[in-house]
């Protein structure tokens, strides 16, 4: 067997890849990995509205309860819900069913410690061991020793309550319009806000199964970009199926990602005195017009590989309190243990209300350049090829010179396919396609020879 676990948790086609038996022993395992030695442990369950997700939950929970462990099950809800409850009502993990962004087909099983925090490398690899190894040691309870499952009916309640205090505004005199991807959010995010006072209008948040990110929410957003200027919205807020991301719409109709997102609200908190050694953690992947919007606003950052986890790992470890990806998935540390597309969203909603300032206008802080991806065929054992070769090494020195200072050469390795993404970011589209494909092809030739 490969690696059970990706970057987010286990992941594939429900049924198929991501079977009730791999669910059933996931519970199993990831319990007793989790809680060993705890006496009658208590896991939180919660899911996205994908139809798959009733087998893969009971299957689940079966798991949980074979090993003598509480599953609390919280029905559909977003995935930082279950990392904040975790905490709030002191269980011993949390569990979400969901394949956030993907398409219907997809379904994904991720799990959170006693701290709301995504587990580490070695406790997903421990977990995998003890099925690879068919439950050696696990203990299988008798009688009263076997678990038990319990519905908790308020955990939408918490939840928006605990996303209410996050800001210290009402929002009365915005209109906002929602895309809730007929996923995770769709109760959340319109009651949050109109609790609030906002005056809200909401597109994608009548989910039916498997109509979950179809042409919808942050992967699609161009809905909404259309539906906030028809309604004279102030801002759009778009969530994925979990509602673990979110990106934004200004008055205008533009779309506002992560990378706007964090210059905005990072702006605003150091203005405050908010943010922490005046520091934003962002991956590699963030668009350098990102970069010199925070380098004139006097805010330092620190660059993570690609991938929300590494954010966090670096945040947790220095006590900075804002980074993200340009996908919209951005960590608010002082409130939650992951990204949370509903804090996001009233974290914005605050400043723009707070300022008196058009959406638009907050947005000006930073000028998106221009960013060119085109990817390269290599064998798995040339993917560092880039690195080595020094015709290919010679090119990009060439390209960065070309380029200078106002743009940049990203060479990536794919982590899942015989790819190298070759990325350049700069003031000149036209100029950059031709680059980053001549360059490609390079590296293709080399890899070949």
């Amino acid at each position: 067997m490969g690696r059970l676990f990706g970057t987010d948790g286990v992941r594939g086609i429900a049924n198929v890849e991501l079977t009730p038996e791999l669910a059933y022993s996931l519970g199993r395992a990831g319990a007793f990995a989790l809680t060993e030695g705890t006496h009658k442990p208590k896991i939180l369950v919660g899911m996205d509205t994908r139809i798959s997700g009733d087998m893969l939950e009971s299957a689940l929970v079966a798991g949980i309860l074979s090993v003598g462990a509480e599953a609390v099950c919280l029905g559909i809800i977003p995935t930082p819900a279950i990392a904040y409850l975790t905490r709030e009502y002191n269980a011993d993990a949390g569990v979400m069913i969901s394949a956030s962004h993907n398409p219907v087909e997809y379904n994904g099983i991720k799990f959170f410690d006693g701290n709301g925090y995504k587990l580490k490398d070695e406790i997903e690899d421990k977990i995998q061991s003890i099925i690879e190894n068919g439950f050696k040691g696990v203990p299988n309870p008798i009688g009263g020793a076997v678990g038990n499952k319990i519905m908790e009916e308020s955990a939408i309640e918490d939840y928006i309550n605990f996303a209410k205090s996050t800001i210290d505004i009402k929002l009365n005199g915005l209109k906002i319009a929602l895309d809730c991807a007929n996923g995770a959010s769709y109760q959340t995010a319109v009651d949050t806000f109109r609790q609030l006072g906002a005056e809200v209008v909401v597109i994608n948040n009548d989910p039916d199964g498997v109509n979950i990110n179809k042409n919808c929410g942050s992967t699609h957003p161009e809905e909404l970009m259309d539906y906030v200027v028809r309604k004279k919205c102030h801002l759009g807020l778009a969530f994925d199926g979990d509602a673990d991301r979110c990106l934004a719409v200004d008055e205008k109709g533009n779309l506002i990602d992560g990378d706007y997102i964090m210059a905005i609200c990072g702006k605003y908190m150091k203005d405050k005195g908010l943010l922490k050694d005046d520091v934003i953690v962002l991956t590699v992947m963030s668009n350098l017009g990102l970069f010199m919007a925070l380098d004139k606003e006097n805010i330092k950052t620190i660059q993570t590989k690609v991938g929300d986890r590494y954010v966090l790992e670096e945040m947790i470890d220095k006590g900075y309190k804002l980074g993200g990806e340009q996908s919209g998935h951005v960590i608010f540390l002082d409130y939650n243990t992951t990204g949370d597309g509903l804090v996001t969203g009233l974290q914005i909603a605050a400043v723009i209300k707070k300022s008196g300032k058009k959406f638009s206008e907050l947005a000006s802080i930073m000028k998106k350049l221009p960013q060119v991806l085109v990817n390269a065929t290599v064998p798995n054992d040339k993917k560092n090829i880039h690195e080595v070769d020094k015709d290919i090494v010679s090119e990009i020195n060439i390209i960065e010179k070309k380029l200078e200072g106002k743009g940049r050469v990203l060479i990536r390795p794919s982590g899942t396919e015989p790819l190298v993404r070759v990325m350049l970011e700069g003031e000149n589209q036209y100029e950059l396609e031709q680059l980053a494909k001549n360059l490609a092809k390079l590296i293709e030739l080399k890899a070949i020879n």
